[in-house]
């Protein structure tokens, strides 16, 4: 799967795009791509870190409209239906992480991930992490960080699942406002269209409603889970009026 590569209606397939917008992007540079004789290709590894970049950057207006297209798309889900609830549970949510380092946030974030009984190679799943942040910082403004692996393999883990961790103390993580992150969550889909579906969820349940400030606030992980449900409910509930 790394080694694969999508011809144009492909690359527009996965992108939730038009074959007219994957070529402007790809001819003005934005969309890395290649040439083999006169057609473009697109390496499955190379767009799908570019698309996940996409997600994480877009305004609420663009992340709203991302969101809609790969849910009537790709998933046998209607507009009101939940995929964040379904991916993580309270024991798989830790409230007070004692890490004070990036690295220190990487490792505890996979050893978490590891206490689902999920992940098939815990040390390449760490060791991934390790070099997705170093391509780019998963740090988002305001106290958030998503992180996730560079590629979506299924043998990697044995279903889809999310994880999320509080830190005690702030770390410095990379954020693009220069300000430090306490909450992040750990991202682990088996598909690469689930996995940006459940990016784009993530990014509106934290960017549209008072999530972030609940989630500072919650005392437990029972807590924060409810806390996580109800936040995902409110943005579906949008979403139907839209």
């Amino acid at each position: 799967m790394p080694y694969r590569v999508f011809n144009l209606k492909e690359a527009a397939e996965f992108l939730h795009l038009t074959e007219e917008q994957v070529e402007r992007l790809a001819r003005s540079g934005e969309l890395p791509c290649e040439r083999q004789g006169g057609r473009l290709v697109f390496r499955h590894q190379a767009i799908d870190e570019w698309a996940s970049q996409q997600v994480l950057g877009y305004s609420d207006e663009k992340l709203s409209e991302f969101h809609r297209r790969s849910s009537a798309k790709y998933y046998d889900l209607s507009q009101d239906a939940a995929i964040i609830s379904t991916l993580i549970k309270p024991e798989w949510i830790e409230p007070n992480l004692k890490c004070r380092t990036k690295a220190s946030v990487i490792k505890g974030m996979a050893d978490l991930a590891d206490r689902t009984g999920l992940v098939c190679y815990p040390t390449e799943l760490h060791a991934s992490l390790i070099e997705r942040e170093q391509l780019c910082s998963t740090a988002l403004a305001g106290g958030l960080a998503l992180l996730h692996r560079r590629m979506h393999e299924p043998y990697m883990f044995e279903d889809s699942f999310v994880v999320l961790g509080k830190t005690i103390s702030q770390v410095p993580f990379g954020s693009p406002d220069g300000e430090t992150t306490d909450i992040f969550f750990l991202v682990c889909c088996q598909d690469d269209r689930i996995h940006l579906h459940v990016l784009a969820r993530l990014c509106m349940m934290c960017h549209q409603t008072s999530l972030l400030l609940e989630l500072r606030e919650a005392k437990d992980a029972k807590q924060m889970h409810a806390l996580l449900v109800a936040s995902e409910q409110r943005v579906l509930q949008e979403a139907k009026k839209a």
